[in-house]
Order: structure tokens, then C-alpha cells, then sequence
């Protein structure tokens, strides 16, 4: 009954996706703009307690609900840690009926050939099971493309829809995510070859097999519409790639049909020394305005 509460709220609901699932080598920059340089940790745990505690900050905020937000993104520490008392994921649906997800890659290659694949997935079906039994919908995992070479996007987006194959069989929802840099030089030529290679895969999924994608917001207004529409195609979300909210927002406006996938953006305005008012009112109007954006 969960999961199929969650689907129709994925599937349907007026709102966005908040990614709160920075690790590894985006995690140090996040507490940078949050207003916590490296001297405030001295190892890679304390610096896991700091972002979890930005996190919690951030869920546990009034302005943090489903009435915009339908669903959150998470990295793996943050599933394995608890907000009053309760696991992550069991806190974001039972207090707030939002959606709890898993990024589950970790990390990319180098990139060759004008693409940055991702990097092998240690005991991947082990994981996947855990992250069920940890109450997770879905999972996010992400691949970039930084040239456009047709054989290069197509390896991407192969390597996308095999691992989106097992987390199926887990019963788990995968987040497609082959992002377009947004310094390509040659970014509108990506997403073209991008779209033609979605497409081709998404017309090969029997029926239960459909996923999610998460895409860069494209150069051309509604390159991404047949995507959208596509019946094997649960939703589009948009990351925003590096773009500020402002702009990133009036992409994602401009394009029917998709809706935000925010990290970097949601935050933004954030900071630590915030008294709570504060806090809460930056969040909210962020909240607010990529929620406009999203619908």
C-alpha cells in the first residue's frame, strides 16, 4: 500500500525533487556555502555529522513538506542516520509523506572520450536490498556527458538503463540520470544524441519496468516534451547543474512536463549561523520558488 502511495505521488503530484544527497568531493563545497569551512572537521566522519546535520535542519523545517515537495533524495549516510529518534527515510514519509530516495552510485570514472561513466558499484544487489529494507522507493544514479560523440552518449545511456534493469528486480524505482555539463561546448548537440538514446531504450521496457529520468535543463525550450510523454517514463525531473536557482528555475519554467531535482539551488541562501526564523524563511522562499518553477 506504501509503495503504491508513494508511485501516485511520484507519478502525479504537483511539486519537486529535493536532493539533499551531496557526498565524497561535493560534500566539502556544500559545508563551504553553508558556512562551515574544513577546520571544523578533522576527518571524514565528523564531516558526515556536519552535513547530516544541515540535512536534519533542512527536513525538520516547517517549510519542508509535501504541500511542494514530493520526494527526497539521499546519500547513504544519511539513510543509515536517524532524525528524532527515527531512520531517515522512515522520518521523510511517516512525518512528512515525502518520498525517500537513494543515490546509489559512487562516483564516475575519468572521463575518456568525452563522457565520465560510472564507476563499478561494489556488492550492488547487496546494497540495493538493504536500501529496501531501509524503506527506500527509489534510487538516483549518475552518469555525465561532457561531449557530444555519438558512440560515447550511447555507452552513457546503456550503462543507465543496465544498472536501472537490477534496481527493478529489487522493486525498487530508478532516477535516470546521464547530466549534460553545462560548459559542453557542444551542450545542445548532447542533448540531441541524448534524447535519441533515451528514446531507443525507453521503447525496449515491458510494462513495470518504467523509470525516471533526471536531465540537465536543455539549450532548446521542449527538446525534452516526447520524454515526458513517453508512457515508459514515470516522470522527468531537471537537475540544475551548476546554474543559480534564478536561472536555473527560469530554464526549468520554460519547459513543460518537468520538474526540479535541486541541490546546490534549494540551498543556496543557506547558512548555519541562521537563527531558525531566518532559516526557515530563506528555505521557504526557495522552496517556493522552484515549486512555481516545477508546476
Amino acid at each position: 500500500m506504501t509503495m503504491q502511495a508513494q508511485l501516485e505521488q511520484f507519478t502525479t503530484g504537483r511539486g519537486f525533487i529535493a536532493a539533499l544527497d551531496q557526498s565524497g568531493g561535493s560534500t566539502p563545497k556544500a559545508l563551504e556555502n553553508y558556512g562551515i569551512g574544513a577546520d571544523r572537521y578533522v576527518d571524514e566522519q565528523q564531516m558526515i555529522d556536519l552535513i547530516h546535520a544541515m540535512r536534519t535542519r533542512i527536513i525538520t523545517s516547517p517549510e519542508f513538506d509535501n504541500s511542494r515537495i514530493i520526494g527526497a533524495i539521499l546519500f547513504e549516510g544519511t539513510m543509515e542516520s536517524s532524525i528524532e529518534g527515527m531512520l531517515t527515510a522512515d522520518f521523510l514519509w511517516e512525518r512528512k509523506r515525502i518520498i525517500p530516495f537513494l543515490k546509489i552510485d559512487v562516483g564516475l570514472e575519468m572521463e575518456t572520450d568525452g563522457i565520465s561513466l560510472m564507476k563499478p558499484i561494489p556488492q550492488i544487489d547487496t546494497r540495493l536490498q538493504h536500501a529496501s529494507q531501509r524503506n527506500i522507493f527509489g534510487t538516483k544514479m549518475r552518469s555525465v556527458i561532457h561531449d557530444a560523440i555519438p558512440d560515447s552518449v550511447a555507452a552513457v545511456v546503456d550503462q543507465q538503463f543496465e544498472l536501472a534493469s537490477r534496481i527493478r528486480d529489487h522493486g525498487l524505482v530508478p532516477i535516470v540520470e546521464p547530466e549534460v555539463a553545462i560548459d559542453s561546448p557542444r551542450k545542445a548537440e548532447c542533448e540531441d544524441l541524448l534524447r535519441t538514446a533515451l528514446v531507443r531504450h525507453l521503447d525496449t521496457l515491458e510494462e513495470g519496468r518504467e523509470v525516471a529520468l533526471k536531465l540537465t535543463l536543455p539549450e532548446q525550450d521542449g527538446l525534452y516534451d516526447e520524454l515526458v510523454m513517453h508512457p515508459n517514463t514515470i516522470r522527468v525531473t531537471a537537475l540544475s547543474g551548476g546554474y543559480a536557482r534564478d536561472e536555473a528555475c527560469r530554464r526549468l519554467a520554460r519547459n513543460r512536463g518537468m520538474v526540479a531535482s535541486f541541490s546546490r539551488a534549494l540551498a543556496e541562501d543557506l547558512s548555519e549561523s541562521m537563527s531558525d526564523a531566518e532559516f526557515d524563511l530563506t528555505l521557504g522562499r526557495s522552496i517556493v520558488a522552484i515549486h512555481t518553477a516545477s508546476v
